[in-house]
């Protein structure tokens, strides 16, 4: 196994303390409204501005980096993200809130694009997948750490304890102040790569773009979902910890695979599993539901890194936009879907609902299998039949 330089490791430190912010906002709403005379909707609004500002504009500064190099220093976004998080509970002024949550928003879209070109470039030969993978896997876990640390905060001092949200920022932001950290330059892309092939990276976005309409969807309601069949809450949210915790293993395991097979091949072995074993979730009960939903999990979040390092080969000159885009429009463009979702559920069920993931699953599949993108195990077991 080839060594992953201490630059990638440290990058993927950062994404884990820029994303633990991602899931923030939520968890202070109830203090927000209780302590802070805040009503729902404008707390909402604030998740709003965090979010629309952190999703539409990473593709901005992925085009930045790749023209010029460059972005926001990384150490300053963490640094800057994670102070405008930790002076929520000292200010009382509504606009002034939302200032800093659209603030926070940039701070953090301007982290990804660069970082990841940066991974993305570095990696070691053959092994872009795998590398791309700890990256990815460093902000799904500040994903899940992000409501823990507000939950410590919030329920030993109220309001009075969101600065200390800032704590993460502060620790990690020294760590991405190394010049070894500076992407060397648009410029340097390998010629072998090829041109840039936006309209395959086009179709790769909307076939990504629904799977993460799927993802949500489940990651949205499962809790409710689970509560409807008997569990209780607590339960329930453990239930959907595990899933998540799947899906960290799977994209390690999956990225890696598909360097070594092939990035089209395993997305489509990823979900090809992932589709039967949601299906056998919904018809089944008890542990060998539970345990066909940790498959479920695993199998398809093993595709996400896949296509973010397959979107970097289809754009070899802009990986930088391409990171933007996977990063933030495509995954905040699927997390919108999850509104119809909704929809069927208050005009027919839940579990319709939730079915209703299939067809979607189905509809990526179908997108990803006719990409224009060559297939690298299925093309050498051909040969290898002729020979």
């Amino acid at each position: 196994m080839t060594r992953i330089p201490g630059a990638i490791v440290r990058l993927s430190l950062g994404h884990l303390g820029i994303d633990i912010y991602t899931t923030v906002i939520p968890a202070m709403i109830p203090v927000l409204v209780s302590e802070g005379g805040l009503s729902f909707l404008l707390a909402g609004l604030l998740l709003t501005a965090y979010n629309t500002t952190s999703s539409l504009a990473q593709p901005v500064f992925g085009w930045l980096a790749d023209a010029k190099g460059r972005s926001i220093p990384l150490a300053a976004a963490m640094l800057i993200g994670g102070g405008a998080f930790g002076l929520f509970g000292l200010v009382d002024s509504f606009p002034a809130l939302l200032v800093l949550a659209a603030l926070a928003g940039v701070m953090h879209a301007s982290f990804p694009p660069l970082a990841l070109s940066t991974v993305s470039r570095a990696a070691p030969a053959g092994d872009r997948g795998r590398t791309i993978s700890y990256f990815v896997v460093g902000g799904h876990l500040g994903f899940a750490l992000g409501p823990l640390l507000a939950g410590f905060a919030i329920g030993r001092f109220g309001l009075a304890g969101l600065p200390l949200l800032a704590i993460p920022a502060i620790l990690i932001a020294p760590l991405l102040r190394s010049s070894s950290l500076v992407m060397p330059g648009a410029a340097v892309v390998p010629a072998s790569e090829g041109p840039n092939r936006p309209g395959a990276f086009a179709l790769l976005s909307v076939a990504s773009m629904i799977r993460a309409w799927a993802l949500f969807a489940v990651l949205g309601f499962l809790p409710a979902y689970l509560v409807l069949r008997g569990v209780d809450l607590v339960s329930a949210n453990l239930v959907t910890s595990g899933m998540l915790l799947a899906g960290v293993a799977g994209q390690l395991a999956g990225a890696a695979l598909s360097d070594r097979y092939g990035r089209k091949e395993f997305i489509l072995v990823g979900l090809a599993i992932a589709i039967p074993a949601y299906a056998g979730f919904l018809l089944t009960d008890g542990p060998l539901s539970l345990a066909l939903l940790g498959l479920f999990g695993f199998s398809l979040w093993s595709t996400f890194a896949i296509t973010v390092a397959l979107s970097h080969e289809l754009m070899p000159h802009a990986v930088g936009f391409a990171s933007g885009m996977m990063l933030g429009v495509v995954v905040g463009a699927g997390g919108l879907g999850v509104a119809a979702t909704g929809l069927v559920a208050d005009h027919w069920s839940l579990p319709i609902a939730l079915a209703t993931v299939l067809p979607l699953l189905l509809l990526a599949a179908v997108l990803y299998a006719v990409l224009p993108y060559p297939w690298k195990g299925a093309r050498r077991l051909l040969l290898r039949g002729r020979a």
